[in-house]
């Protein structure tokens, strides 16, 4: 059985969308632009100072980040939570951005919004026709 590759970069970009960090924040984070980090995460190896910087972005030691496996943190999820003495740890944390949604929910309403205006507006037209 072969060794598993150690590409620091998809192991950055794993560890960050699980922290539910998008790119933009991490570069925030680093004083860099959003595509340095789009570069760090495509890059097999990290410099060991930027690593540092990274990890501590992240709220994870470097070591973290060198021995990340995707597959023992599905492992220990599946083996520490059951359905019944953790229901609520499913809820706990939602996995989207509420920033995100209210924004969506508020583009919504105000097309319906402006539709809804327009047809008062085609109601109104067409009552000022009849009473003329």
């Amino acid at each position: 059985m072969s060794e598993p590759t150690l590409h620091i970069g998809r192991k950055i970009s794993r560890i960050r969308e699980l922290r539910g960090m998008k790119q933009e924040a991490l570069a925030a984070e680093l004083g860099i632009s959003q595509q340095a980090v789009s570069k760090i995460e495509q890059s097999a190896e990290v410099e060991s100072e930027a690593l540092e910087k990274i990890a501590k972005a992240l709220g994870v030691p470097v070591e973290g980040i060198k021995k990340f496996n995707e597959e023992a943190v599905f492992n220990i999820i599946g083996n520490t939570v059951n359905n019944h003495d953790q229901a609520a740890f499913f809820n706990y944390y939602p996995t989207f951005n509420p920033i995100e949604k209210l924004v969506e929910l508020f583009e919504e309403n105000k097309k319906l919004y402006q539709e809804l205006l327009q047809s008062e507006r085609e109601k109104v037209e067409l009552l000022k026709g009849k009473s003329k």
